[in-house]
């Protein structure tokens, strides 16, 4: 039996959490600081529904000191609460490799400072918590693992992980390099995640619009840019991810996770997304001057808050 620990139990880490909890060689863990949601999940189960029905049996912590020791993590928690979420489990993945499934750039160094193997990660798949331990599976996709470069899992570690993913109902592919994919997602995520976060439209309704479209075009050219500068091809068009994740069967009604966030009146990813890109830009001298305006507007939008 393989222990898995899941850092972050939201709506991607519980759908990792769930497909992987069915599996009979698979124990998993799962750290939330959400109080409800552990309790819930402790008592009835974590239930997903959507895209996929899926009710599992795990365990589910909010003290991190109850955690064992795991020979594999997964953090899937929002980008700026990593490094917090990491020192606190560090314990317990001491001696395991570790993914991260994080939204934008800079997180495989955030885990990089606390554990020694460490998996280049990127998943697709997008839900929502209805209520605690029930998350609505809005958008399955694909996962991309490789072995992070600085600080690397073993290639054997990478591929067990990757196939019972795979196996628990989460596609997910074994690479050598990780980078293409989650260069492609970031791009995606950038143009359009705080377009809807600052419209309050879903995806598909962004798309309609040719001038909010037009807007997105011009963020994923600057994305391709940067990424470019770094010698990585990406493995897909970012532009043609975006009109087809807006097809009404796809993801047309589904709202971003900057605009769940914004509406909740969360701090956001921006920093690890259109910010992480125009600090790549940066330090590359590739101009990125839609990403820092987008920047720009979020964080006016979280400053109105206070």
């Amino acid at each position: 039996m393989t222990r898995v620990c899941i850092v972050g139990c939201g709506a991607v880490g519980s759908l990792f959490a769930a497909n992987l909890a069915t599996l009979d060689d698979v124990e998993v863990w799962a750290f939330d600081l959400s109080q409800a949601h552990v309790a819930a999940i402790e008592a009835n189960g974590l239930r997903l529904t959507g895209a996929g029905e899926v009710h599992a049996r795990l365990r589910a912590v909010s003290d991190a000191s109850l955690l064992p020791p795991c020979e594999f993590g997964i953090v899937a928690t929002k980008a700026m609460h990593a490094d917090a979420a990491l020192a606190a489990v560090a314990h317990a993945l001491a001696d395991g490799a570790v993914a991260s499934v994080m939204n934008g750039v800079g997180n495989e160094e955030t885990l990089a400072r606390h554990v020694r193997r460490v998996i280049r990660g990127t998943t697709f798949p997008a839900g929502k918590l209805i209520e605690p331990g029930v998350v609505q599976w809005d958008v399955k996709g694909d996962t991309t693992f490789a072995p992070f470069e600085p600080s690397p899992a073993t290639s054997v570690e990478v591929e067990w992980l990757a196939d019972a993913c795979t196996r628990g109902g989460m596609p997910t592919h074994a690479v050598a390099d990780a980078r293409p994919a989650q260069w492609r997602k970031v791009i995606f995520n950038a143009s359009t995640n705080p377009i809807g976060g600052l419209t309050g439209l879903t995806h598909g309704r962004v798309c309609e619009r040719p001038d909010l479209r037009a807007l997105v075009s011009g963020l994923v050219s600057e994305g391709k840019a940067v990424a470019a500068a770094q010698g990585i091809t990406l493995d897909a068009d970012p532009e043609a991810l975006i009109d087809h994740a807006a097809k009404p069967d796809v993801a047309y009604n589904h709202k971003a996770s900057m605009l769940q966030d914004i509406e909740a009146r969360r701090l956001t990813e921006i920093d690890f997304l259109n910010g992480g890109i125009a600090r790549f830009g940066r330090s590359l001298g590739v101009p990125t001057p839609l990403n820092d305006t987008i920047t720009a507007l979020i964080k006016g939008v979280e400053k109105s808050w206070t």
